[in-house]
This record gives C-alpha cells, sequence and structure tokens, in this order.
C-alpha cells in the first residue's frame, strides 16, 4: 500500500503523500451526495438577503473612460491578456438568482464541486481562459498583493464609484498612473467585486504591475476566489446561517452556470449581441446598432438574460 500513496525520494526519512487514485469514485461521490446544502433542507429565500449587493452594475463614465483608455493600451493589454475581460465590463450582465441560488445547494466542499444528477461538475481554468481570456499560465513570482504600490488614491467620500471616475479620469495623453488607477476599479468592481461595493485601493499593488507591463496569472487568482466564496457559501446554508454580503465573483459563476446549462434554460449563445464601443451618449441613426455579435464564448455568456426569477424583480 505505501508505494502507491506515497512519492518516492532519494532523500533518508523522507516522504512525500502522493495521490491514491480510485477509477471508481461512485461510493466517495454519493456519501458527499449526502452532505450538500440540498440534504439539510435550509431552504429559505431570507438566507439570501444581500448576498449579491457587490454584483458589478453599470456606472456612468466607465465606458467613456474605457474607451479613452483602451485607445493607447489596447495592444498592451493583448499581451498581458487583459483585452477580454475588460472589454466585458461594458455589458450589463443580468443576474440569474434563481439559477445561483438553486445550484449552491448542490455544491459539495468536500468534492469541490456540484453534484448534480448527470455527476460532479465545477469550473476549472479552461472555463476561466475559454469565458475571460485572463491568463492561467505565466509562472508567479511575485507577492501582489502585499506589495505597497507607489500610486496613492483617494477612495472616501469620493461619491463611490461614479465620484472615482470623475476625479480621476484625466485628459490628454495616458500615464501609467491613470492606467493604474483605471485598472484598480476595473479589478475591484467587475473582478473580485469587493464587499464594500465602493472605491477601495487594495488592487493598486497588482494593477501597478500591470499598469507598468508586468504579468502575472490573473485567471489563477480569479479562479481560487471563486471556489473560496462556493465554500463560504456551502459552509453557511448547511448551518441554516445567512449569506449575508460575502462580495466575490458572483458574475463568474453566473456566466459558468448558464453556458453550461444554455440548452436545458433555452438560451441561444449564437443569437446574442454584445455593446459596441462607442462612447455613452452617441446618437445613433435609426439603421445603426448599439450592438454587435460576440466574439468569443464570453461576450455571449455575459449578456444572456435571466430566467426571471430574481427577487428585486418579483417585489
Amino acid at each position: 500500500m505505501a508505494d502507491k500513496i506515497v512519492i518516492p525520494t532519494d532523500q533518508p526519512h523522507f516522504q512525500c503523500l502522493g495521490p491514491l487514485g480510485n477509477p471508481y469514485p461512485t461510493d466517495l461521490i454519493n456519501v458527499e451526495t449526502n452532505r450538500i446544502p440540498f440534504r439539510a433542507e435550509n431552504f429559505s429565500l431570507d438566507l439570501w438577503k444581500d448576498a449579491f449587493r457587490s454584483w458589478p452594475s453599470p456606472t456612468k463614465g466607465w465606458k467613456d473612460w474605457f474607451l479613452r483608455v483602451s485607445h493607447s493600451n489596447e495592444v498592451q493589454w493583448g499581451e498581458r491578456k487583459l483585452d477580454q475581460r475588460i472589454r466585458l465590463s461594458l455589458a450589463d450582465m443580468e443576474r440569474n438568482e434563481s439559477l445561483l441560488i438553486a445550484a449552491l445547494y448542490f455544491w459539495s466542499d468536500t468534492l469541490n464541486a456540484f453534484v448534480f444528477g448527470h455527476g460532479p461538475a465545477s469550473p476549472t481554468l479552461a472555463d476561466v481562459l475559454m469565458l475571460t481570456g485572463l491568463d492561467i499560465s505565466t509562472a508567479d513570482s511575485s507577492n501582489l498583493f502585499n506589495t505597497k504600490p507607489s500610486a496613492k488614491v483617494e477612495t472616501r467620500a469620493i461619491g463611490g464609484w461614479s465620484g472615482y471616475i470623475q476625479k480621476y479620469r484625466k485628459t490628454g495623453s495616458i500615464g501609467e498612473r491613470e492606467q493604474t488607477i483605471f485598472l484598480n476599479m476595473w479589478m475591484d468592481k467587475f473582478v473580485f467585486c469587493g464587499r464594500s461595493a465602493r472605491p477601495t485601493s487594495v488592487y493598486l499593488s497588482a494593477t501597478e504591475k500591470l499598469a507598468n507591463g508586468g504579468r502575472f496569472p490573473l485567471g489563477r487568482y480569479l479562479l481560487g476566489v471563486v471556489y473560496h466564496l462556493l465554500y463560504q457559501v456551502a459552509k453557511k446554508l448547511l448551518l441554516g446561517q445567512s449569506i449575508g454580503n460575502l462580495g466575490g465573483p458572483w458574475w463568474f459563476i453566473n456566466m459558468w452556470l448558464s453556458v453550461h446549462m444554455h440548452k436545458r434554460l433555452g438560451f441561444d449563445l449564437f443569437a446574442q449581441r454584445f455593446p459596441r464601443d462607442i462612447a455613452e451618449d452617441l446618437e445613433l441613426d435609426e439603421e445603426e446598432s448599439a450592438t454587435r455579435s460576440p466574439l468569443n464564448y464570453g461576450e455571449a455568456a455575459i449578456v444572456l438574460p435571466d430566467t426571471g426569477g430574481n427577487e428585486d424583480e418579483a417585489s
């Protein structure tokens, strides 16, 4: 048995545990199926009050700021695999609360997977790449979020994200400082979705590195935060506790579920329309459209409609 679970090393008295593969894990799956929140029968929409408070809603001025900054940085964003996810922030993504709530009752915090009727399923790095285009392969050799940035931003008493845009959107040429501050809003509001739902400087060190030409596997960070969010929610549901405002990338879970279930939900991925790169107040001719066909799975998924079960809409 030891040779199946221990990785051999050339160091005496030193052993590393290795994987013990089971080609037929049915028994484990069956046991864990009885531990998912669905089995706890703690079904109440009251538990989900404020759970989606950090959802990345549209902010006036963001699209125009995007157009300004992207004009001189689009090539750099493409090289660092940021362009697709930054452009996704232009979409007014509809939240499918009924789908999110139903699915989370089937999350196993042991298997790290949704235990659906057809078998376990979970988001992967391949899904992150397909839906967001973010970097998942660059070696991560830096301690991003513990580095003190040189850029400083004012985040209190400035009128939320709209005030943030008004204060830091400049005119003339784009400098590294403006790009750093622009990316800070993008990463905070549209990627990791901080629980405060207002401007912070949490991601300044990371965005400063990006603005200075650095690279790191942002897609891997995103997937890690997604799994942590799923773990937190499943634990609270098992205990019958209120989810509360955890923050986090609910948008990615929404996209992932919608894509994997689009046929069952009756969605046509190829019939969706994504916003064009045009100014917010631009007046179009009658024959012109403010949208275009999606260029990738992410653009198709992020504009999928909800299924009409949102609590705020029902009320």
